[in-house]
């Protein structure tokens, strides 16, 4: 082989692999952006379900605040009770 063939093949050869470093190149790119694609859905998505889900949040301390309301009113309506019987034996006395 004479040294012109062997530079000619050496440099199909060298073409041949920078193709195709190129195409493995240019199919990573894509890859990544619907990689980043999906991860931007994923995230607005997680957004949305975390919006929608802190009402369940809020109704829980709700009904805690509300159980301690229910808790003062019985005390309340306890005391009452107690008060409006002392006064009725104290009327009969």
């Amino acid at each position: 082989m004479d040294p012109i063939t062997l530079w000619t093949w050496s440099l199909i050869g060298g073409a041949v692999v920078i193709v195709i470093v190129a195409a493995l190149l240019l199919a990573i790119i894509a890859t990544a952006r619907s990689i980043d694609a999906h991860a931007l859905e994923i995230w607005k998505t997680g957004k949305n379900i975390a919006a929608n889900t802190v009402s369940i949040w809020m109704l829980d301390r709700t009904n805690q605040v509300a159980q301690k309301i229910l808790q003062a009113a019985l005390s309340i309506d306890g005391n009452l009770k107690t008060l409006s019987d002392k006064l009725s034996r104290s009327k009969a006395q």
